[in-house]
């Protein structure tokens, strides 16, 4: 929601919304033939389809040997997130909803032989052969907020302004914070204040959050601040920003984070250099939600480590992907969903690892920034 975030971005951070790209044709999906004992892989894949062509990447049929780790991934973990893409299937998709269920409470072993019997993976590449990419990570941060403004608690986060469809663009960030008339228009529009503007800023990068708000009577409640627009100005990356200065050589946001503590004065002139502003919308966050991250641009809520963010112009959403990535961050050869987008999200071989919520999922999403192989499981 790396989703920079559930809808931006910043160095290595990212999230949410977009518009869904082309779709492959489906293939006919043949019967279902679980089976307890798998198929060997090069056996399953000896007849595969041919290439396929997206809008911004190309598929090329592989036998599952291809797969590192395949043998190895913890299946079940991604059934999780395998299932919320089915309470919002698309086409082809849809009509493996049925089993898919069914196998939720299969042995890995009936999972694997599964996926061999019924799906062909396609390594994706660019136009021009590059199969390689970068993986980047997004997260949902955990931050203290007041339901109104007072001492420690002045920075707020607002729902969006009622004129938000009548001027596009909207006011800048620096406007919001200095013309009156902008002002105006975000006057009582305010959903909660944090102590903290930076936190603000890394809370509309990644493009929702859990805030636990004190209310006026001193009770606390913890709930969701999800994506609800924004003011259509250009995102512009801080940590890109200090960059071009030559004023940091590590742009995580923990080296933006260190900048700031040394250069207090200059915070205003960096939070200005992102013009964009996100809105958001308050949700109630139950014990069932808060299992889960915010939900994606598919439309279903993220899960951690089994979620990630694509372009829809070269993996459409609901697809499952097999991802590989080694790295200083993390080591991963896996099964994941694709659900989501950002608009820090762009090309072929391009991913954003929904890392979940809190400080820990916080450092790695400020850090992670290595390559990336990625195959298409498309139904046969």
């Amino acid at each position: 929601m790396g989703r920079l975030l559930a809808c931006v971005a910043v160095v290595g951070i990212v999230g949410v919304l977009a518009a869904c790209g082309s779709v492959p044709r489906a293939l006919p999906v043949p019967p279902s033939t679980v089976s307890a004992a798998p198929p060997s892989p090069a056996a399953v894949s000896a007849e595969v389809a041919g290439v396929m062509t997206q809008a911004k990447s190309r598929w090329i049929p592989v036998p599952w040997t291809d797969l590192p780790g395949f043998e190895e991934d913890a299946l079940f973990e991604a059934w999780n997130a395998w299932l919320k893409s089915c309470e919002r299937p698309v086409v082809p998709f849809a009509a493996l909803c049925a089993e898919v269920r069914r196998l939720s409470i299969g042995s890995p072993e009936e999972q694997r032989a599964w996926m061999l019997a019924r799906l062909q993976p396609y390594r994706v590449e660019s136009a021009q052969g590059e199969s390689t990419g970068m993986l980047t990570a997004y997260f949902e941060p955990m931050l203290e907020a007041s339901r109104s403004a007072g001492a420690g608690a002045g920075v707020p986060l607002y729902q969006p302004p009622l004129s938000l469809a009548q001027r596009k663009p909207w006011y800048t960030r620096q406007e919001i914070d200095t013309l009156p008339e902008a002002q105006a228009a975000l006057k009582g529009r305010a959903i909660a204040y944090l102590a903290d503007p930076v936190d603000a800023l890394v809370l509309q990068i990644q493009g929702s959050g859990r805030i636990r708000i004190t209310q006026g009577d001193g009770s606390k409640t913890w709930v969701r601040l999800a994506y609800a627009g924004t003011n259509d100005q250009p995102y512009r990356s801080v940590g890109r920003w200090l960059l071009d200065q030559g004023l940091v050589r590590d742009a995580s946001w923990p080296g933006i984070k260190a900048w700031l503590a040394q250069n207090p004065q200059r915070q205003q002139e960096l939070l200005w250099s992102n013009p964009r502003m996100v809105f958001f919308k308050e949700e109630v966050l139950s014990d069932l939600d808060a299992a889960f991250g915010p939900r994606g641009a598919q439309g279903v809520a993220l899960t951690p480590g089994r979620s990630i963010a694509v372009d829809p112009g070269s993996i459409p959403y609901g697809t499952p992907v097999w991802l590989a990535s080694s790295g200083a961050q993390l080591n991963l050869q896996k099964l994941v969903l694709a659900q989501d987008t950002g608009s820090a999200i762009t090309g072929a071989v391009r991913a954003d690892y929904f890392a979940g919520w809190g400080a820990q999922a916080g450092e790695l999403a400020g850090r992670l920034r290595q390559p990336l192989q990625l195959w298409a499981l498309w139904p046969k």
